[in-house]
């Protein structure tokens, strides 16, 4: 009786979690669409920039004032050397996307950042020339081909948002490779890299914000009818984004690694479904086909990853200089941790 109600705990606990991801994450998405079409607000530096703000300031609450979470602490060296590289890609990350959504529509720019499992494997392989499975090449043929529909048949494509998006990807994927080399020895949580890498992040973006973005901020002010309310939003966005990270630390806890994968692909078609029932951006047959295909192949990598991770070592398998020393590294990294919107 009491594993059985231990149990049905479990399960409630875990969809708790992802409900609680999928609204923070979604509402993210949206609000920083309605900011950048609705609003009228077109300047992703700043809003990247106010979002750092609001991340770092929370973080600091958390660990400092609130005590919720211990501090991981990084060697004074080590915030130069490793902290402020990894701080760099994370703020071109954050940034591209942001300029990728102030340009194409969520659904196409969700599509988009599905290829990072494809981006993290072929970076791996041409960096490290690191061994794949076969079945891992494989599982990233529908991804592409899913994207590659998707753009074509893409109504509102922007080169612009596309390009940004695209890379991006590659720099969610350098992220993640970097952080195995740069941050090894550190085993942050996603409140910790925060912690650590919003300031930088913060004093790395304003200048660029303010020289590039600063006299069309001062002018919306003097056109828009309600800049106030609008700059609620913007930071309520930001606020909702270090939220983020509270979610994803708890969904992590709370799920299995296919239960996440899944959930994380699920998350996709549910923003993009909200995002048109808001915005009514055009989306074609082939387009919708394009990007279910792209989900399934997201969902299909995750499998195959996960199947292999399970997988015992064949004893006396004949090694060659590219047969992997161990059974993780047939797989590629992966970049659980963190959902790149703080």
């Amino acid at each position: 009786m009491e594993e059985g109600l231990v149990c049905q705990w479990s399960v409630v606990r875990s969809l708790l979690a992802i409900l609680q991801w999928w609204a923070f994450n979604v509402t993210v998405i949206i609000m920083n669409k309605w900011i950048f079409q609705k609003s009228d607000f077109k300047f992703p530096l700043s809003v990247s920039c106010i979002h750092f703000i609001c991340s770092a300031i929370g973080a600091y609450v958390v660990i400092k004032v609130l005590k919720l979470k211990p501090l991981i602490s990084v060697d004074p060296q080590d915030r130069w050397r490793r902290i402020f590289p990894m701080s760099f890609v994370f703020c071109i990350n954050i940034v591209l996307g942001n300029v990728s959504l102030r340009y194409i529509p969520v659904s196409f720019m969700q599509t988009i950042k599905s290829f990072t499992p494809a981006t993290t494997v072929v970076l791996q392989w041409l960096v490290w020339r690191k061994y794949f499975d076969w079945r891992i090449w494989a599982s990233l043929v529908p991804i592409v081909g899913g994207i590659l529909l998707t753009s074509i048949t893409e109504l509102s494509f922007n080169m612009f948002g596309f390009c940004a998006a695209l890379f991006g990807c590659l720099a969610t994927s350098t992220k993640t490779i970097l952080a195995e080399a740069l941050l090894h020895g550190y085993k942050f949580d996603s409140i910790n890299t925060v912690y650590h890498m919003a300031p930088f992040a913060t004093l790395i973006m304003v200048f660029p914000a303010l020289l590039l973005e600063g006299n069309g901020i001062l002018e919306w002010f003097s056109v828009h009818p309600y800049p106030w309310a609008a700059m609620i939003i913007i930071f309520s966005s930001g606020v909702l984004a270090f939220c983020l990270n509270f979610s994803i630390f708890y969904v992590i806890h709370s799920t299995t690694a296919v239960t996440f994968n899944v959930a994380g692909n699920l998350k996709v078609a549910v923003a993009v479904l909200i995002s048109w029932l808001i915005f009514r951006n055009p989306i074609s047959y082939m387009n919708a086909v394009g990007c279910a295909i792209t989900l399934v192949g997201c969902t299909f990598y995750g499998y195959v990853r996960n199947m292999i991770s399970q997988q015992p070592a064949v004893p006396g398998t004949p090694r060659t200089p590219r047969t992997p020393r161990s059974k993780m590294e047939l797989l590629p990294l992966v970049n659980d941790k963190l959902d790149d919107k703080v």
